[in-house]
């Protein structure tokens, strides 16, 4: 049972962990401007095409803070058997002359199934992002960890019958992730923002990547609800 437990965790854990859509770009030059509230929507490839979107709270502090909460889900016949949620905060550290450095921190649950086996997900995302910003434009990069915590397994009767060891449950420690990279760019007008970003995953070990190593998004973010 140990070995088909392994088995399915080396399957899986970089499927739970994938990127799945990262949270929306921000242009650090103009967060602090008189919106409180922020709605994004993107769509991109991530293991297949996907579809996301979010909402963003400015917090009234000396250093710039958004707390942000996505959802996120593959295209498809079924648009919301699989899916991605975050619940966080960005937070620009600092800014000298136009170059700044952000960073995110998220809670992380995700749904995943397949015909051998449906998985519940609780993870962390954390990543950091330092670029060029002005108030009409920016360029950035980011890195970061996405980390499937525990998981939740639920056999089908088809895998059952094949391995009729295996059981559903949680299962701790953590069952994998992913580092990413991406560059990204947008533009701003008055009230929104529009973005592009690409890059490439890389499993934990360093070793390895995903099936599809590479991710792309397309963005939309308006700003809203003037102090």
């Amino acid at each position: 049972m140990k070995l088909i437990k392994l088995w399915m965790l080396l399957v899986t854990g970089a499927t739970l962990s994938t990127t799945f859509l990262q949270a929306q770009s921000v242009n650090w030059a103009n967060a602090t401007n008189d919106y409180k509230h922020q709605l994004n929507l993107n769509a991109g490839w991530d293991y297949g095409l996907g579809l996301g979107a979010g909402y963003s709270y400015r917090l009234r502090a000396k250093m710039p803070i958004l707390l942000n909460a996505t959802y996120a889900f593959p295209s498809g016949n079924k648009l919301f058997d699989d899916f991605k949620t975050r619940i966080g905060a960005q937070v620009r550290l600092f800014d000298v002359g136009g170059l700044v450095f952000a960073a995110q921190v998220h809670g992380v649950f995700r749904r995943y199934g397949s015909p051998s086996v449906r998985l519940l997900n609780f993870g962390s995302d954390m990543s950091g992002v330092i670029g060029y910003y002005r108030q009409k434009w920016f360029v950035a990069g980011e890195a970061g960890f996405d980390k499937a915590i525990v998981t939740n397994f639920k056999h089908s009767k088809a895998f059952k019958e094949n391995f009729p060891a295996v059981e559903d449950g949680w299962y701790e420690p953590a069952t994998g992730g992913n580092f990413y990279y991406n560059l990204q760019a947008g533009y701003s007008f008055k009230q929104s923002d529009v973005y592009i970003k690409g890059g490439m995953v890389l499993t934990q070990d360093f070793k390895t990547t995903p099936t599809v190593p590479f991710s792309a998004q397309v963005g939309y973010n308006i700003k809203l609800g003037k102090r």
